[in-house]
């Protein structure tokens, strides 16, 4: 089956892949419950050949073809979350409810899942094993692929094991148009949450000497976790600790009780993510000690790293050169400190997530609007290609393995 062949299908599926994409942009969803978007996709595959699986947790579902004979069995996924922020667009299909934006692509995600899913049921006939397509809620910090598996939607049983492959495929607005990227190992950060809350003794503001300040405490205490993050860690490994918010006191001549610091931190592998945690929680606590206050750390886990497989790579790279294009693949040469929530199916299953340019043809994509803004749009002419990707990753593994 020629990855050419399975483009031209997807091309001749374009106008569907467009409507899908903008009636889910249309109507966003957050969070784990996307029902209506959920309704949108089966919808749109209700005439082909899917069992379709859902669990308790959540408005996910994975939708499975079965070839004609046995074989592996592999697992594509899209994201069906938005962003609780006001579009700003123009767009004819823009949100039609204020305070809420696909402003992260998942709208075309799902779109192109979709798009890839019709591609394959065409073929059904000439496959051989199994394709999952995972339409997940709640990749927007309510790990939602999290709760898939929790749930058993993604396999872990006798009957119905894991995948033996996953890939999944992240539009990236500042990358040439139809331009797949990825790289072997880290992909995309860890990001958890640090909260430290520093007490010491209110009291006027005329009289410090009467009192334990904690605001000073707590200023220093996030130049010390600068200074820790360059000085402890090689640069080698990129790691960042962010302090985005601080909050104390009420009024301009009052000495507060505590002092607040949210942020978050950013690593590539599971062991400097646990370094850094136990490093800044001692810095905050030892540091408020020195100045008679107590520091309260508390961090709260959000995604691990996004670790790709090797061989997933190499396959998506054949993958997006037999597609073609005036730029078909680029390495990438680092990692973004940004977090998916495909990490945690990375963990359980070999595979790996692409970045696919969606930057209209012609303009500067290094200056467009990026991910999470209110102004951020893609060129739709590209989601056929991603659709086509897609299924081709599907076929290459479940026709060959990773050999």
């Amino acid at each position: 089956m020629l990855t050419e062949e399975l483009l031209a299908l997807a091309r001749n599926h374009e106008g569907e892949i467009t409507r899908l994409r903008r009636a889910i942009h249309a109507e966003p969803e957050l969070g784990l419950e996307t029902p209506k978007t959920l309704a949108k996709v089966k919808e749109a595959l209700a005439d082909l050949p899917l069992e379709w699986h859902e669990g308790p947790s959540c408005t996910g579902a994975v939708a499975v073809l079965r070839g004609a004979q046995p074989g592996r069995s592999v697992l594509l996924r899209g994201d069906m979350d938005a962003l609780p922020m006001s579009e700003n667009t123009g767009l004819d299909f823009a949100s039609t409810i204020p305070g809420r934006m696909h402003a992260c692509g998942h709208d075309a995600h799902t779109a192109m899942l979709a798009g890839a899913a019709r591609v394959l049921a065409g073929k059904r006939d000439q496959l051989a094993g199994e394709v999952r397509f995972m339409f997940q809620p709640g990749e927007e910090g309510f790990h939602g692929a999290r709760f898939m598996l929790e749930d058993g939607l993604l396999g872990g049983t006798a009957d119905y094991p894991l995948p033996d492959a996953a890939f999944a495929l992240h539009v990236w607005p500042n990358a040439p148009h139809g331009r797949v990227e990825g790289r072997a190992g880290p992909m995309m950060a860890s990001a958890d949450m640090i909260e430290i809350t520093v007490t010491g003794r209110g009291g006027h503001a005329s009289l410090p000497h009467d009192t334990v300040d904690p605001v000073p405490v707590g200023a220093e205490i996030v130049i010390a976790l600068q200074t820790m993050i360059t000085r402890r860690f090689a640069a080698t490994e990129a790691t960042v600790l962010t302090i985005g918010k601080i909050e104390a006191g009420t009024t301009n001549n009052v000495i507060p009780d505590s002092c607040y610091l949210l942020g978050t931190i950013r690593t590539l592998t599971p062991e400097r993510r646990k370094a850094v945690q136990d490093a800044a929680r001692q810095v905050a606590e030892h540091i408020a000690k020195a100045h008679q206050c107590t520091a309260e750390v508390k961090i709260t886990p959000g995604f691990p790293p996004t670790l790709n497989d090797g061989r997933a790579i190499d396959l998506g790279k054949a993958v997006a050169l037999e597609l073609g294009g005036e730029e078909p693949w680029a390495e990438r040469p680092a990692p973004t400190m940004g977090a998916e929530d495909f990490s945690y199916v990375l963990e359980k299953v070999p595979g790996a997530m692409f970045f696919l340019g969606v930057a209209a043809e012609g303009v500067d994509w290094q200056g467009c609007c990026g991910l999470h803004s209110s102004h951020m749009v893609l060129d739709e002419q590209v989601m056929p290609k991603g659709s086509a990707f897609l299924a081709g990753c599907a076929v290459k593994f479940l026709e060959h393995g990773w050999a």
